[in-house]
């Protein structure tokens, strides 16, 4: 089956974007949601090979759209973003406006009429106006559309109960005129995403007065969201933990959560928690196995036994008598339970479904009674519930499905966990009960008639709960207790049939029915009457006792140039401290220096495996624009963020268009800071230096000058800094220096000829000092046992030393980057200095020029290469434009054209000029220092051959 192109995953189930393109072949009425919807429905739950398209408008399966706006793309921001680092959770959608740039609301004939129609509730959007009603002011006097989208992607969502409002809607500076960066808010992620496609497909029905099914849009928002979100119980404990400031990761699309980071994290799966006795839940799991410990405590449970067959029935029948419960051994959630049974035929039937769960069935006798849920956590006795199952009271007037809607218009109900009680639906169960009752839908109950519509009383099925912690009496809190020691449960639920719980269980007559190893919260922290109950405070309290937040040290790396080397020497100094480091860098991740995964990993999903892997007590991640911009970080905060500098690389793309622009993305770091921890700056850079005037933490400079004024002036108020001075690297401590190594005596800065690898030691050093537990001799330790190679520093200064000729491979990649490595150049001493030098296809014309400028400076002789990936670009056009900024400085410097990296390494061995020094540009490092060791090799060979 060919899908249609124009899709989008929504919790592994495909969701179509459709709208006709031919708007003569489909009238302006065609309900184009309906539409998405039945694909939708009708692909959801069909292997793939059975889904059918022979339904859907030939227009849908080409993907085709008739809005004159377009989406170009769509970004989820998962933490701290360029557009907010407080409100992590956003949706960035870029939109071309097209011929609707000319054309503002107040223009549109009606357009504020239909919205507000639509939208009655967008009266409280206040806008920039700060009024009620603003946002309707600023439509009437004209806004722009993509102005509109967003707040129409707020208010569906609001709609769809996912209450949310921060949005912005900004045209970048120097991109294309009617191309907006459309940024809303979202509480689920898929739901988010669906807003942004949804409310673009509304606003052009608006702008055309064509009908628009809304209610079919916020349903399938509803779907989404319960598809997706946490559980309520798993949801309040991750609440509880992030206002404790307790880190959150989720692990998969279900309800396995890590609280905090590294060696210090915990996880829980719905209720239960890392910590929780696996044969504990073992025992709980066998209901059978579990009546056998409780009674042996003289713990007061029904009596029965478990059989496998209709023999086994029938004695159990035989020795209990009737009323009796049969439920599977293993069943959770009351599936498969049957109470109350009273003959043969609802026994038969009722051990039937109970196999169709577990082959092993429990037989007992039915305790009457009220269902009660007490909850034990950590061995204390918590909170308890009474449970009703749904029901209806009859009137003596109205059919049960009339009962039924009646109760469903409780605004207390919704769809699924998004209020306190759940609308009570038709399904199997409902029909067995009314059809055991010899009811039907249709039935009218006498007046006062309870009919129960649900075999068991949970809230997500429609039941209702009331608190009654305060009515527990102190011998059934000491036997929860007890249970919960007994199966070894630190999060324990407790079923008990029973007339109330005022009185002692043993002595009214009531029963242990069940211990639940996974029990849910919702009873208890919305429940329909009585006192709600904040029961993951004590779940957090057992796994993270007072003063811990279950974190481990960050530093946060970023920059234009040097990034990677200072993360490295940082890892390599709290290695030397005896830290357990894992580090991410644009060679790689490492865990405890073993590499791990291999790739640029600059973004927030290596960020994430460093934070994830629980033998990491100290992470140091290099945190690039591109994961900035794509999705934001992987951390909400850190101890110490670092940004080397800002200079102009990657302009032009993904909205960032001048240099002020990138310091923004670079920014992101330093404003994540704990207000306790340090953004460490450059003092020389006066793009960083001014990020410290909106920071919310303590300031740390670094200077290749201790006399720049910026230095002098942040050290006379008792700042931190890190200097360079009189040859040393030294901190300074307000007017206190202590010097750390002479430069020369540091191997990474060869030396001391490497200026910038001097620069890139200096944040290093002052970051590590800012950690009580690493000393100077740790870092002094640090600095010298960092020796630069091909393995420890991969494309930085890589020297390979062949019997006539020097090549020295270096991602220098930038203007700026260029411009250091050739400042080292120029202070070695080789005969000839022969440049290797290619330009990035994404990169604007003026920095690929100067890319031919600088080295055409530096250089005795040129070879030009390109790229494996030329990013957009011919190689002809990059060529051509590092030939203008060569010709430009020295148009007579000799300059071979080898496109091909490989090939132009080839040509270097084939052709050695004795004493030579070749530097390399390297694009794909691990492949051009592969080429090197191989060409290294083989000279080795065919020298060991004519030795021979």
């Amino acid at each position: 089956m060919n899908l249609p192109p124009c899709r989008q995953l929504v919790n592994c189930k495909l969701l179509v974007r459709i709208k006709p393109d031919n708007a003569q072949q489909y009238p302006p009425t065609i309900n184009y949601k309906l539409q998405t919807i039945k694909y939708y429905l009708a692909i959801k739950y069909l292997p793939l090979d059975q889904k059918k398209l022979t339904s859907i408008p030939a227009w849908v399966q080409a993907g085709q759209t008739k809005s004159c706006m377009k989406i170009l793309e769509i970004k989820v921001m998962k933490g701290p973003n360029y557009w907010s680092v407080r409100r992590t959770k956003l949706i960035q959608m870029k939109l071309d406006l097209e011929e609707l740039e000319q054309r503002p609301t107040n223009t549109i004939p009606g357009f504020r009429e239909r919205l507000e129609k639509m939208f009655p509730t967008m009266i409280d959007h206040r806008c920039s106006e700060e009024v009620r009603g603003g946002f309707f002011k600023r439509v009437e006097e004209g806004t722009w559309m993509g102005h509109v989208i967003e707040h129409i992607a707020l208010e569906i969502q609001t709609l769809a109960s996912m209450d949310t409002g921060f949005g912005r809607t900004r045209t970048p500076e120097g991109g294309k005129e009617g191309v907006y960066y459309v940024v809303f808010s979202y509480i689920e992620e898929d739901a988010g995403v669906y807003a942004a496609n949804a409310s673009v497909r509304i606003a052009q029905a608006l702008i055309d007065g064509t009908e628009y099914d809304l209610a079919t849009d916020i349903q399938l928002m509803r779907e989404i969201r319960e598809d997706t979100r946490l559980g309520p119980s798993t949801g309040c404990i991750v609440d509880e933990a992030a206002k404790r400031g307790i880190p959150y990761i989720r692990l998969n699309k279900q309800s396995l959560v890590q609280l905090g980071y590294g060696v210090n994290q915990k996880r829980i799966r719905a209720t239960i928690a890392s910590t929780t006795s696996n044969i504990a839940v073992d025992i709980a799991g066998n209901k059978e196995e579990t009546k056998m410990l409780l009674d042996a405590a003289e713990i007061p449970v029904p009596k029965g036994t478990a059989v496998r067959t209709e023999e086994g029935l029938l004695e159990a029948i035989e020795k209990f008598g009737y009323p009796l419960v049969i439920k599977p051994i293993d069943g959770n959630h009351g599936k498969g339970n049957t109470t109350n049974i009273k003959n043969i035929e609802q026994a038969m039937k009722a051990f039937e479904a109970a196999q169709t769960y577990s082959r092993s069935v429990i037989v007992e006798r039915f305790i009457t009674g009220y269902d009660f849920r007490c909850l034990v956590i950590n061995n204390k006795f918590i909170c308890a519930a009474l449970r009703t199952p749904a029901s209806v009271v009859g009137d003596g007037e109205h059919t049960i499905q009339w009962l039924m809607d009646e109760t469903n218009k409780d605004p207390r109900r919704g769809f699924g966990h998004e209020k306190v009680l759940t609308q009570i639906t038709v399904d199997q169960f409902t029909q067995k009960m009314l059809d055991d009752a010899g009811y039907t839908l249709e039935t009218v109950p006498s007046k006062g008639e309870r009919v129960l519509l649900k075999p068991t009383a949970n809230l997500s099925t429609g039941g209702t709960s009331a608190d009654v912690t305060d009515e527990v009496h102190p011998a059934n809190i000491f036997m929860f207790e007890r249970i919960a020691r007994i199966i070894g449960l630190d999060i324990c639920g407790i079923d008990i049939m029973a007339t109330d719980l005022r009185t002692p269980v043993a002595e009214n007559g009531g029963a242990i029915l069940e211990v639940n190893a996974a029990p849910g919260f919702r009873m208890h922290i919305e429940p329909a009457e009585g006192l709600a109950r904040n029961v993951a405070e004590p779940v957090v309290d057992m796994l993270f006792p007072k003063g811990s937040a279950g974190r481990i040290p960050i530093i946060a790396i970023t920059g234009t140039n040097g990034k990677t080397t200072t993360t490295r020497l940082t890892a390599h100094i709290a290695k030397s401290a005896n830290k357990k480091v894992g580090y991410t860098t644009s060679d790689g991740v490492y865990i405890q220096n073993q590499l791990m995964m291999k790739g640029d990993c600059t973004g927030p999903i290596s960020s994430a495996f460093v934070l994830k892997d629980p033998t990491v007590d100290f992470a140091v991640l290099e945190c690039a624009r591109g994961g900035i911009l794509k999705s934001g970080l992987a951390f909400q905060n850190c101890e110490v963020a670092v940004v080397t500098n800002v200079a102009a690389d990657h302009i032009g793309l993904g909205g960032i268009n001048n240099v002020e622009q990138m310091a923004k993305v670079k920014a992101v770091l330093p404003e994540t800071v704990f207000p306790h921890g340090y953004a460490v700056l450059n003092a020389d850079d006066d793009l960083v230096y001014k990020m410290k005037r909106d920071l919310r933490c303590n300031i740390g400079l670094f200077s290749m000058d201790e006399n720049n004024p910026r230095i002098k002036e942040h050290c006379a108020t008792n700042g931190l800094a890190c200097v360079f001075e009189n040859g040393y690297v030294t901190i300074m401590k307000g007017s206190w220096k202590i010097r750390v190594l002479p430069a020369r005596d540091i191997p990474l800065t060869y030396e001391g000829k490497a200026i910038h690898n001097i620069n890139n030691c200096l944040p290093a050093v002052l970051a590590a000092y800012l950690f009580r537990d690493i000393s100077i001799e740790d870092i002094r330790s640090g600095l010298q046992t960092f020796i630069p190679s091909e393995n420890l520093t991969p494309g930085r200064l890589n020297f390979f030393h062949f019997r006539q000729f020097t090549m020295l491979a270096d991602f220098a990649h930038n203007p700026h980057g260029l411009k250091l490595l050739c400042d080292f150049i120029s202070k070695l001493e080789y005969p000839e200095k022969i440049g290797v030098i290619s330009g990035t296809g994404d990169r604007r014309d003026e920095d690929i020029r100067e890319l031919g400028e600088i080295s055409a400076k530096y250089f005795d002789e040129i070879i030009i290469r390109c790229d494996k990936n030329l990013r957009g670009r011919t190689a002809e056009e990059i060529i051509g434009l590092l030939k203008e900024g060569i010709d430009s400085v020295n148009p007579g410097i000799p300059t071979t054209i080898i496109a091909n990296e490989n090939e132009a390494l080839e040509y270097i061995y084939a052709h050695p000029r004795q004493g030579a020094l070749y530097t390399i540009m390297c694009d794909v490092v691990a492949g051009a220092l592969d080429k090197i060791r191989e060409l290294k090799q083989r000279e080795e060979k065919e020298h060991l051959a004519v030795s021979h």
